[in-house]
């Protein structure tokens, strides 16, 4: 696999992705820059927590925003944090309600002055609790399109972190696209019932590679190192696992959360209502997310479908299922 190959994809997408982050750029200078507070649940290394945190520090060091962060903090903690950094003043908080989403708005609902901006299953609260959700989805059915025309076994594998509705759209999406280029191939879920454990995530797909699967999707970070572990390919999501997986990952799924930074940030310091769902940001045709490979891996045919795919996707001419089911 050579560097050319590599970065003949990822040149163009890296610029299909700038030109999504500079259209919801808001006018912001230095002098005027809001505080902005992140709140992790997980470990700021963990994929979905890493997308969010270098959107805020690119924002940080444009002087967009003053930039200060939590991670790791539990459920029971979340509430309390979103409190001290209200009471500290920051004008938007960004983070996570999955685990507290009754909480979450109990504690905005307290602070009407704040902008709070959570990733969520449940829809928006009041004037100042808006949600997003990690909509790469359309990267996950290009990127099943492919898995699919290059399955040996006719087992592909999906490892999640838990049923939840963004969780399930993303692997159904993925399993979707398998089988709109592969009718007949299995496709094996399971879920590893938390956010961020590696090792767990590594056994799930191991044991799923042992069930006949030649091909894992990634949802949740430790999945590509059972299939490097067994040298079979697998699929990453949110961020781009090649580099660190070269002879392993051939295509991601890729999630932006600047264009949804961007436009909460344009409200916030506007001082409009934040109390909407954001998540349109992050599709495809919007800029916000697509899909990288590597050329070559997959049969030229396959990936000439793949492409024509996304082109439709771009255009509205197609729309991915929207499926939050949870997947068999």
């Amino acid at each position: 696999m050579t560097r050319d190959l590599m970065m003949s994809r990822r040149s163009v997408l890296a610029s299909g992705l700038a030109l999504g982050v500079s259209a919801f750029v808001p006018t912001v200078h230095a002098s005027t820059a809001i505080k902005v507070a992140g709140i992790h649940a997980s470990p700021v290394e963990n994929a979905w927590n890493s997308v969010l945190h270098k959107a805020l520090q690119d924002a940080a060091a444009e002087g967009v925003i003053e930039y200060v962060f939590s991670e790791g903090v539990s459920g029971t903690d979340y509430p309390r944090a979103m409190r001290e950094y209200a009471e500290q003043g920051a004008k938007l908080i960004i983070g996570e309600a999955y685990a507290v989403e009754k909480q979450a708005r109990e504690v905005a609902s307290e602070y009407p002055e704040t902008a709070f901006v959570l990733g969520s299953s449940g829809k928006e609260s009041g004037d100042n609790f808006g949600v997003f959700g990690t909509w790469n989805h359309d990267g996950a059915y290009l990127a099943g399109m492919l898995a699919g025309k290059m399955t040996k076994s006719n087992v592909v594998g999906s490892v999640g972190a838990m049923p939840i509705p963004e969780v399930n759209m993303l692997i159904n999406a993925f399993a979707a696209g398998v089988k709109a280029v592969n009718p007949d191939a299995k496709h094996l879920v399971t879920f590893i019932g938390t956010f961020f454990d590696p090792p767990k995530a590594r056994e799930a797909g191991l044991a799923q590679i042992d069930a006949g699967a030649d091909i894992l999707f990634g949802e949740r970070i430790g999945t590509a190192d059972a299939a490097k572990e067994r040298g079979i390919r697998s699929v990453g999501s949110l961020i781009d696992y090649t580099p660190r997986y070269p002879e392993t990952v051939f295509a991601n799924a890729l999630w932006g959360f600047r264009p949804i930074l961007n436009a909460a940030i344009a409200d916030a310091t506007a001082g409009k209502p934040v109390g909407k769902d954001y998540t349109p940001f992050g599709l495809l045709k919007e800029g916000g997310s697509d899909v990288a490979y590597v050329k070559g891996v997959a049969p030229a045919d396959a990936e000439a479908a793949m492409e024509a795919k996304r082109s439709e996707i771009k255009s509205g001419a197609f729309e991915v299922p929207r499926i939050t089911d949870e997947p068999k």
